[in-house]
């Protein structure tokens, strides 16, 4: 239901927050939402686009606690209450991504993540995550991108999924502090919230451990792929 609206009510549930948050955010104009008369009314897609953004930019503070609520609420962890575990595995990660340009990264990431086979439209993946990169850059400081479609419809992805490359040449990827960018998750999700969540643990992750110095510093996929696993039992440690 790509056009489905939200109440105040239905905001807040899928956002995990209270309705008073929800109210002080359109009070601030800082969450998009429209004017029905009297009622205000809220738009999912805006809302998913408007809070990827802001888990992307929430300093560490923020990140955790949105990172609490969507655990708790939302998504029912492993065993171990780890998610790389579950959502990806080592040929899911390219150690050496030959792209030289950002219309190439893209097109290789997307080709990445067709080759796990959980992929129903590659075309439309492609298509969604160059919309996505044209609404606002999905770089972070530190030489790091989460890239993710534009909506998280249901029927692109059979699971969701998390892949992740290290390119030989660091790109110009629109990071806000200038610098160049090397290492690129793609989250496929099919449901916007668990993308929410998967999106604060690799935040954490990556700015919170030296799992970033250490992927660029490992020799291939394996070891890469234990470098997440143990900088993500690392965050679990420290909640």
């Amino acid at each position: 239901m790509p056009h489905r609206t939200f109440n105040v009510r239905e905001a807040a549930e899928y956002l995990h927050v209270t309705e008073a948050e929800v109210d002080e955010l359109v009070r601030a104009g800082e969450i998009p939402f429209e004017s029905l008369g009297s009622r205000v009314v809220f738009r999912r897609r805006d809302i998913d686009a408007w809070a990827s953004c802001r888990v992307l930019g929430l300093e560490c503070d923020g990140l955790d606690d949105f990172h609490r609520k969507t655990t708790a609420k939302y998504h029912d962890l492993s065993k171990q209450r780890a998610i790389i575990p579950e959502l990806m595995q080592i040929r899911y990660i390219e150690p050496a991504l030959a792209a030289r340009t950002r219309a190439s990264l893209i097109r290789e990431m997307a080709g990445l993540a067709s080759a796990t086979g959980l992929v129903a439209q590659p075309d439309d993946l492609r298509v969604s995550l160059e919309a996505r990169e044209r609404m606002a850059s999905t770089a972070l400081p530190g030489g790091v991108a989460m890239l993710h479609p534009e909506h998280h419809d249901p029927y692109m992805f059979d699971d969701s999924f998390i892949v992740l490359a290290r390119t030989v040449q660091a790109l110009p990827f629109g990071s806000p502090d200038g610098l160049t960018t090397d290492v690129y998750f793609l989250i496929a999700s099919q449901d916007d919230r668990i993308h929410l969540h998967l999106l604060a643990r690799l935040c954490a992750i990556c700015h919170k451990t030296d799992a970033l110095d250490r992927l660029r510093a490992a020799e291939d996929a394996a070891g890469m792929f234990e470098i997440l696993l143990a900088s993500e039992e690392e965050i679990l440690r420290g909640m």
